[in-house]
């Protein structure tokens, strides 16, 4: 499993953030976190346990910010976002040259893994390497695709991949990445 670089400069982004069962764990290893839900009772708990956190209710594909981010993050959001294609553009065009993204969600699935029913849902799950091929083609380079969990429930198992990509240093989409994945902190 890679390494994603987490310092106390970095600005972190959190979409789908919830009630920040993710954000909580990166937050004391970066500088600053923006935190952006649909959701303003989950943001609001989300502010009793990180209280400098930013926060933003509203769509990510909608969201407008004048600051730049070093990592972008989500985990089991983007199945509820129905235009992947400008959900990865948004994403390259928040992030610093150098910046990462690291998505974490299902792996295709037969719509058996929510409890209550599909609304809201507009995926079920995911192909790696259409994902990458994706990524690739908004400017993301030095892209993975893993599973890196399995939630095992009494109908199934789901399978959970971790996408990671990194926006050029050189913002090109030709450019070679000066740095790959370093040392850091593993989701």
């Amino acid at each position: 499993q890679e390494l994603i670089p987490l310092h106390g400069n970095m600005r972190l982004l959190d979409f789908g953030a919830g009630t920040g069962l993710l954000t909580r764990r990166l937050a004391p290893f970066v500088g600053s976190v923006t935190a952006v839900d649909t959701s303003a009772n989950m943001l609001k708990k989300l502010t009793e346990v990180i209280p400098n956190a930013a926060i933003h209710q509203g769509d990510i594909i909608e969201y407008d910010s004048n600051e730049a981010f070093d990592l972008i993050v989500s985990s089991m959001t983007m199945h509820h976002i129905r235009d992947i294609d400008a959900l990865l553009a948004k994403l390259y065009d928040l992030l610093t040259p150098g910046g990462h993204i690291a998505l974490a969600d299902l792996i295709e699935e037969d719509g058996s893994f929510h409890d209550h029913g599909n609304e809201g849902v507009h995926h079920f799950g995911f192909d790696c390497k259409t994902l990458k091929q994706k990524a690739k083609n908004v400017g993301f380079v030095d892209i993975d695709c893993d599973i890196v969990h399995t939630v095992v429930k009494a109908r199934g198992k789901y399978p959970i991949f971790l996408l990671r990509a990194l926006k050029s240093s050189n913002d090109s989409p030709d450019a070679k990445s000066e740095s790959s994945w370093v040392s850091g902190i593993r989701l």
